[in-house]
């Protein structure tokens, strides 16, 4: 069972979408118990990085996720969600996130001249950094769909698996440190290589 953690900022049906399509067992939900009994967690997120932290510490969810990370326990943040693994995020104030990767959020790189505007919003292709279960059978350069105009930055290079280019924006993809993994892009959304990421996630757990 994949438990969809809902604490009110997330696109939660395209994920649950997603992995009912995949036949991967899931629910939405913020009950502890349902959290605890899972077999793996993903962390989902659309907003803003102060607003998103401000509501998991209100819920407790912070504690209990990390708990669970502590457990072995498989966790993929998504966007925001992703972004939430950081040390800390610049979004208009600093603010500390869960702790879980080392690095910080930041603001991308605006860049008139070189037509590249932020938001970051459309199609990127993926360059990897090393091979990953979750990139199973999935070739380099492959395209996948981001909405975003914050990234992580300080971040280790063995933590980064895939990245993407956007002007002098060198955008960590996906990140993965042990049971603890991110995807910047929406993998819900990406077509059938998102989907492919999501099914080797669920079959971290089986």
């Amino acid at each position: 069972m994949i438990v969809i953690i809902d604490y009110g900022m997330g696109n939660l049906r395209s994920v649950k979408n997603a992995l009912d399509f995949l036949g991967l067992e899931n629910k939405v939900s913020s009950d502890p118990e349902a959290i605890r009994s899972s077999n793996a967690l993903i962390l989902p997120g659309v907003g803003a990085f102060p607003d998103a932290m401000e509501t998991i510490e209100k819920l407790s969810l912070d504690k209990l996720i990390k708990e669970e990370v502590n457990n072995n326990k498989p966790l993929l943040g998504i966007c925001l969600g992703m972004q939430l693994l950081f040390e800390n995020g610049f979004e208009g104030l600093e603010r500390k996130g869960l702790g879980l990767l080392k690095g910080s959020i930041v603001k991308m790189k605006d860049d008139k001249k070189n037509n590249i505007k932020i938001p970051h919003i459309g199609w990127n292709n993926l360059i990897y950094n090393k091979r990953d279960e979750l990139f199973k059978s999935i070739e380099e350069g492959k395209f996948v769909y981001y909405v975003h105009s914050y990234f992580a930055q300080g971040y280790r290079d063995e933590d980064l698996v895939a990245y993407s280019e956007y002007g002098e924006n060198r955008i960590p993809g996906i990140v993965r440190c042990k049971n603890v993994m991110g995807a910047q892009f929406h993998p819900e959304k990406s077509g059938t290589v998102g989907l492919n990421i999501l099914k080797n996630f669920g079959e971290l757990i089986k």
